[in-house]
């Protein structure tokens, strides 16, 4: 992803510039808005994240073993248990899902979510993602967005601080876990399983 042109803290609308701006947020390319940010130590199951990011179970699955998108609370280690994903993370989802939605390749896709990777949480809030359907941008101003257009790269844009306000939303009515609990959890029922194996064995 490329940045072009100078900052500024300039607001533009989709409207001015016969751009698609994907999402509830339709027509917002810059939130400047301040956001709260989530714990960084609560975790969501899969299906969670999946109705938060908008995704399936097996997109879900499929992207967390290709590497794509991987649960950064707590990975899956062997059978029974739960990945945990963060708040960034179905942020990252839902963006991934949008750039498929508009025709972006996979690897684009993958170099995408490798560059919001480095970005800290503040700083990705107020980026805006630019494609033409082939190459992705990375936008901070109105007037990189103008010279995107200009240059005919830019097509849709994805403003991340919107789809930061739709993810927290749509979690606030969630459940949610920290990971001590989730390993309670899981200790717990290897307890109880070990107890039966016990009881079958006499």
């Amino acid at each position: 992803m490329t940045a072009q042109g100078p900052t500024t803290d300039a607001t533009i609308g989709s409207a001015d510039l016969g751009i698609v701006v994907p999402g509830e947020s339709q027509g917002v390319l810059f939130d400047e808005q301040p956001l709260r940010p989530l714990p960084a130590n609560i975790g969501y199951r899969g299906p969670i994240a999946c109705a938060a990011a908008g995704i399936t179970y097996r997109q879900l699955d499929y992207w967390a073993r290709t590497g794509l998108v991987v649960p950064s609370v707590r990975a899956a280690s062997g059978s029974g248990s739960q990945r945990l994903y963060g708040f960034r993370d179905i942020l990252v989802l839902r963006i991934v899902k949008r750039l498929i939605d508009t025709g972006v390749s996979l690897p684009n896709i993958r170099a995408a979510v490798d560059h919001l990777a480095d970005r800290p949480g503040d700083d990705l809030a107020s980026l805006t993602i630019m494609s033409d359907g082939a190459s992705i941008y990375e936008c901070r101003s109105a007037d990189e967005v103008v010279d995107l257009v200009r240059g005919g790269q830019g097509v849709f844009g994805i403003a991340v601080g919107s789809v930061w306000r739709e993810v927290e939303g749509t979690l606030a009515s969630l459940p949610g876990e920290e990971p001590e609990s989730a390993v309670a959890e899981l200790s717990g029922s290897d307890e109880l399983a070990e107890r039966r194996a016990r009881r079958h064995a006499v």
